[in-house]
């Protein structure tokens, strides 16, 4: 399927100016002047008036991520509708290990919510929230996949915390397999007491969220 987007206003990185667009399939194939005179397609679009853009990549989403006893509302079928409506054509969502389980398990869970539901591209960074000698090894073969990054909590105790010496591990692996370690800093040991003493002095509206924090 050839799709020609002609006389429209493209936005580059380098700046914007008027051309046509040829997409071969899933690709742009070409950009200048005037194509239509010199190329067939099998659609055309008259985009004058217009602005052509690259399509947004959002790079941090949760669909459909249990926490705290409910889930996240979107699912990667409305998500992503949602996001493509918005110009974002790439996700890359956050498959999650449960505690006890290998990654394996979490990635191949958040693959099937995905396929044949999502109407934009995705990808995957890997939640580890259970650092042990089987996901160290089970790390490398995610990175050889495509998963090159693994996200680790010092919050949210029982449920992602990782301590300093499971975090070093993980970095330690990372430094040998190319991929990286992506951290959610927030103290959570600390966090837990000031939460209890913001809810104990009579804050319970949602911006209690935020000065706990």
């Amino acid at each position: 399927m050839r799709t020609l987007i002609s006389n429209g206003t493209i936005v580059t990185a380098d700046g914007s100016y008027i051309a046509d667009v040829l997409i071969d399939g899933e690709r742009i194939a070409q950009i200048g002047a005037a194509l239509g005179g010199s190329i067939t397609a099998d659609e055309t679009m008259d985009a004058k008036g217009r602005y052509v853009i690259p399509g947004g990549i959002d790079v941090h989403t949760h669909m459909e991520l249990p926490f705290g006893g409910t889930f996240a509302k979107d699912t990667f079928e409305t998500g992503t509708r949602a996001a493509a409506f918005g110009g974002t054509t790439t996700i890359v969502d956050f498959a999650v290990q449960s505690r006890g389980k290998s990654l394996r398990e979490g990635l191949d869970a958040w693959h099937a919510k995905a396929e044949g539901n999502a109407f934009t591209d995705y990808g995957f960074h890997m939640i580890m929230s259970d650092v042990n000698d089987d996901t160290l090894k089970e790390m490398d073969q995610l990175v050889a996949e495509g998963v090159p990054d693994f996200k680790l909590f010092t919050a949210y105790p029982g449920v992602f915390f990782s301590d300093d010496g499971a975090i070093f591990r993980a970095m330690q692996q990372t430094a040998k397999n190319g991929g990286l370690i992506m951290m959610h800093a927030e103290n959570g040991l600390a966090i837990d007491v000031i939460a209890a003493d913001t809810f104990n002095s009579g804050v319970t509206d949602p911006i209690g969220h935020g000065l706990a924090r």
